[in-house]
């Protein structure tokens, strides 16, 4: 897994613009506090935002004076390469451990 998922806001950030196509980063941070009923430090949200789009997971593009994010395609295909790991780690194989064969 790349090292820029290891980080749950990360994956959040990019799920949350997947969902959305493309948003403002306001428009992020809110839905993600929003989310976990929590406050970000706006400081820490804008850079891990930068690391993405540094990292070529997200793009940004400036409309007026906001920054607008979309994710790219290396960052959809590791978004659902994580999503399916993740849905294969929920999904009990009928009661199989899943972890005896690693």
């Amino acid at each position: 897994m790349a090292k820029w998922f290891h980080s749950g806001r990360r994956r959040d950030c990019c799920a949350v613009v997947y969902a959305a196509g493309e948003l403002r980063a306001q428009s992020i941070k809110a839905r993600i506090e929003r989310h976990y009923d929590e406050r970000i430090d706006p400081q820490s949200f804008y850079a891990t935002l930068s690391s993405l789009v540094e990292s070529g997971y997200l793009t940004r593009h400036r409309e007026g004076l906001a920054d607008v994010y979309a994710l790219s395609s290396a960052g959809e295909r590791a978004l659902l390469e994580h999503h399916a790991w993740l849905s294969a780690q929920i999904d009990t194989h009928h009661g199989e451990d899943t972890t005896a064969a690693e």
